[in-house]
Parts: C-alpha cells; sequence; structure tokens
C-alpha cells in the first residue's frame, strides 16, 4: 500500500460561533484527492502534533481573540520542529497587519494606513488628517472578519472597544462600495482563481456574515502583478495564499491584505475545484 502523509488541520475550539465545516469539508476534499489523510486538531488544545507529516493552520479561526495562546502555539510548532505550512516566521509576521508598513516600504500599492498606539480624539483627528478622506476605517492589528472593525465619519465618537486601544486607521476606500473587494488565490505560488466579495447594501463589510455576497472575478494582470508583488515581500513563499485588494476612487488597486494562516479559499469558484491547492500541500510534505 503506497504511503500516506497524515495532516492536521487546526480547527477552531469546540464552542466556536461560527459555521467552519462546510468550508473544511471543501479543502479536505481536495487534501484527501492528493492522497493525504486529514484529521482534525481544535488550535487551542492540539495536543500531541509529533506524529503528523504535516500541521496546516487552515480553520485557526478564532486566534485574534486570544492572541497570546497563538503566539504561544506558534513557538511550540517553531520549538519542537514540526512541518507547518504555511511556515511558522510565515504566520507569525502575517498574524499582525504592521506588515502593510512594511509592504508600503517597499513600493507595493497598500491601503494607506496609520498605526496608533492608543486610540484617542486627538490621534484620530490628526490620523484623518494625514490621510485626506471624508470617512475612515478603523479595526485592530490583529484582526479577523472584521471583529473590532469600524467605520468613522467626521464627528462620530470613537466607539467603545476601540478607546486607548492600538488600532489602524485607513480611508474607506471607495473601490469597496462601488466594485467591492478583490481576492486573489494562489498555491505553490502560481495563481489559481479569483473573486469579487460585494457587501450588504448600507454595509462596507464584505463577510457572509454581514450579508455579503461573492462570485468570480476573471483576475486582470493588474491585480497578478500586485498581488505578487505583496507575496513575495513574505518571510517565505507561501504555499497557500489570498490576496484582499480594494480599487481606489480612480480604480487603482491598493492591498487591503495578505491572508496567509486561515483563509477561506472559496474552493468551488476555483476551475479544478481545489485539486491544484491539494497538490501544493501534497508537494510542501515532500520538501
Amino acid at each position: 500500500m503506497p504511503f500516506q502523509p497524515r495532516v492536521a488541520i487546526l480547527v477552531p475550539a469546540p464552542d466556536y460561533y461560527e459555521k467552519w465545516q462546510p468550508a473544511f469539508a471543501r479543502k479536505a476534499a481536495a487534501l484527501t484527492a492528493a492522497g493525504l489523510i486529514v484529521e482534525q486538531r481544535a488550535w487551542t488544545g492540539p495536543g500531541d502534533l509529533a506524529g503528523y507529516d504535516l500541521v496546516l493552520p487552515l480553520f485557526a479561526w478564532g486566534y485574534q481573540r486570544d492572541v497570546a495562546g497563538w503566539y504561544s502555539l506558534l513557538d511550540r510548532l517553531e520549538s519542537d520542529g514540526l512541518p507547518v505550512v504555511n511556515p511558522v516566521p510565515v504566520l507569525r509576521w502575517n498574524s499582525d497587519k504592521a506588515y502593510l508598513a512594511e509592504l508600503g516600504a517597499k513600493g507595493v500599492a497598500v491601503v494607506p494606513t496609520v498605526e496608533v498606539a492608543a486610540l484617542d480624539e486627538a490621534s484620530l483627528a490628526e490620523a484623518m488628517a494625514g490621510l485626506d478622506a471624508a470617512e475612515m476605517v478603523i479595526k485592530p492589528a490583529i484582526s479577523g472578519g472584521a471583529d473590532g472593525t469600524h467605520r468613522i465619519a467626521p464627528g462620530d465618537p470613537i466607539p467603545a472597544d476601540a478607546q486607548g486601544q492600538r488600532r489602524l486607521v485607513q480611508p474607506l476606500m471607495a473601490g469597496i462600495l462601488t466594485e467591492g473587494e478583490y481576492s486573489l488565490f494562489f498555491f505553490g505560488g502560481k495563481f489559481s482563481h479569483a473573486i469579487v466579495k460585494r457587501p450588504a447594501s448600507g454595509d462596507f463589510r464584505v463577510q457572509e456574515q454581514f450579508g455579503g455576497r461573492e462570485e468570480p472575478w476573471a483576475a486582470n494582470d493588474a491585480s497578478q502583478t500586485l498581488a505578487a508583488a505583496a507575496l513575495a515581500a513574505a518571510p517565505a513563499p507561501p504555499v497557500y495564499a489570498r490576496v484582499d485588494m480594494v480599487g481606489d476612487a480612480a480604480g487603482r488597486l491598493h492591498i487591503m491584505e495578505l491572508e496567509l494562516i486561515e483563509p477561506s479559499l472559496f474552493l468551488h469558484h476555483a476551475p479544478d475545484k481545489g485539486a491544484a491547492f491539494g497538490h501544493a500541500v501534497a508537494k510542501a510534505i515532500l520538501v
């Protein structure tokens, strides 16, 4: 019988509120089709992982709500020398959106961002003046699923959960309301597919839980070039990646974020339904 590698997919804690199982089934099916044996381990308490040929944090949802626990897990994976994809240095780098400043310094077009150590009225006013936009979005530097993300107009009070906290301040990009947010997917460094996610009427968040909807998108050369430039800044080449971008008022695309930890991959929109994803992960085991 041919050797079948065992992979552990890190999944949410048992009491996690979001429904993750349907997306898990799609990813697991792609990995199984690539010849891998897939098992689940809760990222909050994975136990002994030494027997696995690869650990995948594909459903480490909620890590932004237990940052200390997440970084402790990354330290453990690294110190134990466990095979992890994406590699731990990539996971650690991608956990904090401070990487946007690094991308910008390297000439990659990113959504303009001001980091504030402790948000208050004065620092918000200063950030808004520097960004020269009518409306802002504030978000935690370590975030997911639009947790703690707010749209702020001039004169609006600072939300209670952001007061005095480290926050990123960004202009509300015009494209999010008119065209939506674009996501491009790469497996093994090669482009797979793309979608556009649009918010519900009256909202700016594109996540499904807020009424967002998605559809396939034919990614143009400019978007693929921008995505590749952003991914090239990562500490190591990611095996799987989602690159989110949005247009400004002139239609020029800017990186919103890189999803290299636990992204929804929308494999049902991939032409091969995830075969390239499965093969990229299987190939990583042999490296």
